[in-house]
């Protein structure tokens, strides 16, 4: 599938309502980014501490009603947001989740999908030997492969924030929603969105991993290097093919910035807000206070903080 759409979002929405943690805005100080009405969506206040739990519901919710969903559950390879996301969503459905890891793989994330319920696997010294793994167990078992960001459902579960952003009446219309990508699937799912309801979309990735800029370039999905302080999250060779449909189809600009003003930028939140986000987080905040996009005077903007599953040891 090369898109999804407006009514895959809302279908989505429909799914998870009230089986995640429902959006929250809050304002930025004022003057923070120059004369824009700046609102922060403390979206890595999530279940699982990031964004990714909304797509994961939504896959599992709408597998389960397909009568798609095997008797062996679901599998993937990830030890980050997705792995944790998938383990949660297959929880709250009480069927069965395996997720395949490197040996390499910290204990603390080993734990805590294991406190979710999901059956780990460690094999091999890097990610791909997990992937294969976890490839061969399902066509082995039949359990269902689930994918960090390049699937339909998982995109449009995420893309939710946004509808619910634009259709809330206690906070002033939104223009613009920042987001940082990395895979796509955010950024798929919130300009599917972003489109009906005519807000613009700045996607931001870092200088040295920009899967989606490459892409738009290229006018084709490519292969890109990966060397980030954000590539933990952000680290995707290459973009899907919905995420590049939506950057050309829409009103999207992409922006990189440097991992020095990620690394501010995360440092900044911490300072005023006492917010700890991963990296991916502050590559949404880089994109304001680099420069790299400069909103009008007025402009209302949103700003996904998409994640808090980071060592804040290095925050002073």
């Amino acid at each position: 599938m090369d898109h999804i759409d407006y009514k895959d979002v809302v279908q989505a929405a429909e799914r998870i309502r009230g089986k995640v943690r429902p959006v929250t805005l809050t304002p930025a100080d004022p003057g923070a980014f120059g004369e824009a009405d700046v609102w922060l969506v403390l979206e890595h206040m999530q279940h699982t501490g990031s964004f990714k739990a909304r797509g994961a519901y939504n896959f599992t919710a709408a597998h389960l009603a397909n009568g798609t969903m095997p008797k062996s559950g679901v599998v993937i390879a990830s030890g980050g947001n997705a792995g944790l996301a998938c383990a949660w969503a297959a929880s709250q459905h009480g069927i069965p989740a395996t997720v395949f890891l490197p040996e390499t793989a910290p204990p603390v994330k080993v734990n805590r999908l294991r406190a979710y319920g999901a059956t780990v696997n460690l094999t091999g010294s890097a990610y791909h030997h997990a992937a294969e793994a976890a490839a061969a167990y399902g066509e082995q078992t039949g359990a269902l492969p689930s994918h960090a960001y390049d699937n339909p459902y998982i995109a449009a579960g995420a893309g939710t924030l946004l509808e619910e952003i634009a259709t809330r009446t206690d906070t002033p219309p939104v223009d613009t929603i920042v987001v940082a990508v990395g895979g796509g699937g955010l950024f798929a799912g919130v300009a599917a969105a972003a489109a009906q309801h005519d807000i613009r979309v700045i996607a931001v990735e870092p200088e040295t991993c920009r899967a989606l800029n490459a892409a738009i370039k290229a006018g084709d999905v490519v292969d890109v290097d990966v060397n980030s302080v954000a590539a933990d999250s952000l680290g995707a060779r290459r973009t899907s093919r919905m995420a590049l449909h939506a950057a050309v189809s829409g009103d999207v600009r992409s922006v990189l910035v440097t991992d020095e003003q990620i690394i501010a930028a995360r440092q900044l939140l911490w300072d005023h807000r006492r917010l700890a986000v991963e990296h991916a987080a502050a590559t949404a905040v880089a994109g304001l206070t680099s420069g790299a996009y400069t909103p009008a005077p007025g402009e209302s903007v949103a700003v996904v903080l998409c994640g808090a599953n980071t060592d804040p040891a290095d925050l002073g």
